[in-house]
């Protein structure tokens, strides 16, 4: 087992390595995959994390001689809420903070791994890049959120189709659908996560947190009460630093520099 973790100029890469990409969604692994991203959400010295896998896998896969050994047991909703109880909390944490995160797809992001990858606020792949739900074959629910912010970016239907037909879409379909943002080369992908990572990590913390709040949330508000949200927050920037150096920055004609 091997999580990686390098931090460079703001910008923390968590590589899942070994049986934590493959294994990902296992009590021997997840708690360290959760815990390295938490604490990098904690830092405030990063901006902006970059999380990807290794080989042919980003993250995917359960421990199925656990499940197995659960049902044997008759313990498989405690292993599962356990588990749940590790995933969820962090993948709300992941959508509401200002921190950015940058999924690098590398290979094969499933079941959870899917969860993790949709959680990010954006996905670079390579053609090696797959995205599976797998709970239908394993007779299960979806879980993760899939089911929440997957409709949200390629539509209900193309996302129902996904999970009810169990399909496996390659990089090039998930890109198409718009669930992964961009492609690019194998020894590229790193180095393209890293330029998304710093450009959207640039801006202010509010504007970041915000602007990712009003994202989360815009679905389930009307039109008017969204707007009222928004001036609420668009208030509250205007007594940041940020704006008075934005606004500093735009009369200077010269590009802004926030903190």
């Amino acid at each position: 087992m091997a999580i990686e973790v390098e931090i460079n100029d703001g910008i923390c890469i968590i590589r899942m390595a070994g049986k934590t990409s493959t294994q990902s969604f296992s009590m021997e692994f997840l708690p360290s995959i959760a815990q390295s991203i938490n604490e990098a959400l904690s830092n405030s010295e990063v901006k902006a994390i970059v999380l990807t896998g290794e080989g042919r896998f980003f993250s995917a896969g359960a421990d199925i001689h656990a499940f197995q050994e659960a049902i044997e047991n008759n313990s498989a909703p405690e292993l599962i809420r356990n588990l749940t109880g590790i995933l969820h909390p962090l993948l709300v944490r992941m959508r509401t903070s200002s921190t950015i995160l940058i999924a690098a797809l590398n290979g094969v992001s499933a079941g959870g791994g899917l969860g993790l990858a949709l959680a990010c606020d954006a996905r670079i792949g390579t053609s090696d890049a797959r995205m599976a739900a797998s709970y239908a074959g394993m007779g299960l629910s979806p879980d993760g959120g899939t089911t929440w912010i997957l409709p949200r970016l390629v539509g209900e239907q193309v996302a129902r189709k996904f999970f009810l037909s169990n399909e496996i879409w390659s990089a090039e379909e998930a890109h198409n659908y718009g669930a992964v943002d961009a492609l690019t080369e194998p020894d590229e992908l790193l180095p393209t996560a890293i330029a998304w990572a710093k450009t959207w990590s640039s801006w202010g913390a509010h504007t970041k947190e915000a602007t990712k709040h009003l994202m989360h949330v815009q679905t389930d508000n009307d039109y008017a009460s969204h707007l009222d949200h928004e001036r609420t927050l668009i208030e509250a920037a205007g007594t940041t630093e940020a704006f008075q150096e934005g606004v500093k920055a735009f009369l200077e004609k010269r590009p802004p520099s926030f903190k």
